[in-house]
């Protein structure tokens, strides 16, 4: 039986999300719904994408018996919020990144998916690419020694773009695009708390990060450092140095589809779109959408590749970079 799926907002990430399961078998994964605030906006969507129902609301949405899981692709701020309506309606929710403002927010989901008794992810679509499963085997396997140092860099020239500065939006390079960075380190890591975490940065007129460098040390001398920016293009690679060698991606670190492991490289084509795409490789999104469908034929509330505890991790490792460069939000102080 076919995972049936509502998509939650009409926006540019639902679209390529939306195209995304496209890629899949239709006897596996199904959009049978999708909500926005506008009810034009929606039928629009699902006439574009041939989806049956389309709502002019959330409520609808989380009413809908008919549906498995829920892709909540809204601006951060309203994560907290609206997966929270869809979790109370007792609905499996997948929601993008980053899951919530702050750490707080996400033990707060966390515990209403408990609640609940619901699955819950967060859309860390990274840690899902065949190369990055790689990455892993090979980390195991001890394929390049003990990791030693990491580097991370995600910079791309997108401050024209209101959602990535403003405030109220949960504008800034850290949020929007550096927990790419910081994720990656993490899986490296095997989710282990840094013993150290040190950052620094320049905000934009906004009060939010411009760019930031975050560093890492881990027990055993291990460090990792983070490089994000929304003003200028990065090497946007990644680096995994050993003791026995060294694990590249060598472009598009956050959706990963070539791998130099000791300078033999592989490539991991992905599936073309049917439909336009608003970002890069977006049709990798396929692999978060099929993990959570194989969760939930285990009956499994929490993703084994990214937990609760992963993302309550990563939250609160950008909680403490945003206080030491001085960005905070509206919900900090509640």
């Amino acid at each position: 039986m076919a995972t049936r799926w509502g998509i939650c907002t009409a926006g540019q990430i639902s679209n390529d999300f939306t195209v995304a399961l496209k890629t899949l078998p239709p006897e596996d994964h199904q959009v049978v719904a999708v909500a926005a605030r506008s009810l034009a906006r929606a039928q629009e969507f699902a006439q574009k994408h041939d989806i049956p129902r389309a709502y002019g609301s959330y409520d609808e949405l989380a009413n809908d018996p008919e549906i498995d899981v829920v892709y909540v692709g809204t601006i951060h701020p309203k994560h907290l919020p609206v997966s929270l309506l869809f979790m109370n309606a007792k609905k499996n929710v997948l929601c993008e990144k980053p899951l919530a403002m702050n750490l707080r927010e996400v033990q707060e989901m966390v515990a209403a998916a408990k609640l609940n008794n619901i699955f819950f992810m967060e859309a860390v679509w990274t840690r899902f690419f065949p190369a990055s499963m790689e990455i892993s085997r090979l980390l195991a396997q001890g394929e390049v020694g003990e990791v030693k140092m990491v580097r991370a860099d995600f910079g791309v020239s997108i401050a024209h773009i209101p959602r990535t500065v403003e405030k109220e939006l949960g504008g800034g390079a850290l949020l929007d695009i550096g927990v790419y960075c910081l994720q990656f380190i993490l899986m490296v890591f095997n989710g282990e708390r840094p013993e150290c975490i040190q950052a620094t940065g320049v905000c934009l007129d906004t009060r939010v990060d411009e760019a930031m460098v975050v560093t890492l040390r881990f027990s055993r001398g291990r460090m990792a450092v983070c490089r994000c920016t929304v003003t200028t293009e990065l090497p946007n690679d990644a680096v995994i140095s050993g003791t026995k060698g060294s694990i590249r991606v060598p472009e598009h670190m956050w959706c990963p589809t070539t791998l130099l492991v000791k300078k033999k490289e592989t490539q991991y084509p992905l599936p073309e779109p049917h439909l336009p795409l608003n970002f890069t490789f977006s049709t990798g999104m396929r692999y978060e959408a099929e993990e959570v469908r194989q969760c939930l034929l285990k009956g499994l509330k929490e993703c084994p590749r990214m937990t609760h505890a992963d993302s309550a991790l990563l939250a609160e490792i950008m909680d403490e970079a945003r206080r030491q460069v001085g960005v905070t939000y509206s919900q900090d102080c509640q």
